[in-house]
């Protein structure tokens, strides 16, 4: 796969064309724009920036050019405190939005640890193992033995390990060393007890389930959308060897980052209008490199979530040094030139194609080999 995505001719935007974007109105035709005034955090040299909402929209620049203080410190508080007071006049000379009415929420996906215990897990945290216990809880032996859905939980005294208490290992203490995790003896590993066990659905009991992977779990449970549908949108970000019951420590930044979009994307699409998703709110989400660790197939499907969001009427915001990605984006607001003191200046915005004409620009010379001659580039629409 690798070498087949090396050598092969791509063509941006894979998805033929990218969405029109008109910073200025023309007729009754105008774009919705958010407006970020006064950014002027670290080396920001006090910017006024407008961000076209409805869009995926790339933020480039070198390494300490000024964009994670630009989209983490400027706009993310600024955008919560318009959304937390959208009638207060804001302070003439201060950081603030204007443009942020249509926007009902504002997500920062960052790739911080999604838990921090041995009983969360992407089942736990996604939240369809509610559905799962509910499933085992109807099976017919439970219901003889009196078991309701709460047994088959990790924190449930009733059904779990009563030595390892649900974590299915258990912490030894080293003398002069930091402490080292066992699996547990009594359920080896399993998490519940015994008669928690004895209940099965479809042949497996619910320790085995937790065992599956995604891409696994998707065909046990075919006949339940409920819980397929969670299933498809981890598969879709790239997480199908996630298994059900992994613990959230042992998720690395990115795995954790896409397992946060994939609890966005549930909530933020609604249902099929037309042969297109209808968002059910319009939400502004920021996310810092998320291609970090990500194969170049990964980045692919990554794109593909994230263009799903923007289809349903949400607004998408990355910053991000990976060429694929940048050459996939709407709008591109490239900050330089060089990082530190030499940067926080607003070097252009446009579309890809228009960024890699800049003349001095660094984003604009390696975007403009990726957007070369080899490259069939579609017009703008």
């Amino acid at each position: 796969m690798t070498g087949r995505l090396l050598g092969q001719d791509k063509q941006y935007p894979t998805r033929g064309t990218r969405r029109p974007v008109t910073l200025k109105g023309r007729g009754k035709s105008i774009q919705p724009i958010l407006t970020l005034h006064h950014a002027r955090a670290n080396n920001l040299k006090d910017l006024t920036i407008a961000f076209p909402l409805e869009r995926f929209i790339a933020i480039t620049g070198v390494s300490g050019s000024g964009k994670s203080s630009l989209i983490r410190e400027c706009l993310l508080p600024a955008v919560q405190a318009a959304l937390a007071k959208r009638s207060a006049r804001k302070p003439a000379g201060l950081t603030h939005v204007t443009g942020a009415e249509s926007l009902k929420m504002v997500h920062a996906v960052d790739q911080s640890p999604i838990g921090r215990t041995l009983r969360s897990t992407p089942a736990t945290y996604v939240g369809f193992f509610d559905l799962i216990r509910d499933l085992y809880a109807q099976t017919p032996e439970a219901r003889l033995r009196g078991y309701s859905a709460g047994r088959f939980s990790f924190n449930s005294s009733q059904g779990r390990c009563t030595v390892c208490e649900g974590a299915g290992t258990l912490k030894l203490e080293m003398n002069f060393l930091p402490p080292a995790l066992v699996v547990c003896e009594s359920c080896r590993g399993l998490r519940f007890n015994s008669e928690t066990l004895d209940i099965e659905y479809r042949g497996k009991t619910i320790a085995q389930v937790m065992d599956l992977s995604v891409a696994e779990a998707i065909v046990f449970f075919e006949a339940i959308p409920r819980i397929r549908r969670p299933l498809v949108a981890l598969q879709d970000t790239g997480l199908d060897y996630i298994k059900l019951g992994q613990t959230s420590p042992t998720l690395s930044g990115g795995e954790a980052q896409r397992m946060k979009l994939v609890t966005h994307l549930l909530t933020g699409l609604g249902d099929t209008v037309d042969g297109k998703v209808a968002a059910l709110r319009k939400n502004l989400f920021l996310l810092e490199e998320p291609t970090i660790g990500l194969h170049l197939s990964d980045v692919r499907r990554l794109v593909e979530v994230l263009q799903r969001l923007v289809d349903a009427g949400h607004t998408v915001i990355v910053i991000e040094h990976n060429l694929d990605l940048i050459a996939e984006a709407d709008w591109v607001i490239d900050m330089g030139p060089e990082g530190g003191d030499e940067g926080g200046k607003l070097m252009g915005q446009g579309s890809p194609e228009k960024i890699a004409e800049l003349e001095k620009s660094h984003t604009a010379q390696f975007l403009k080999e990726v957007l070369g001659a080899k490259n069939k580039l579609v017009p703008r629409t």
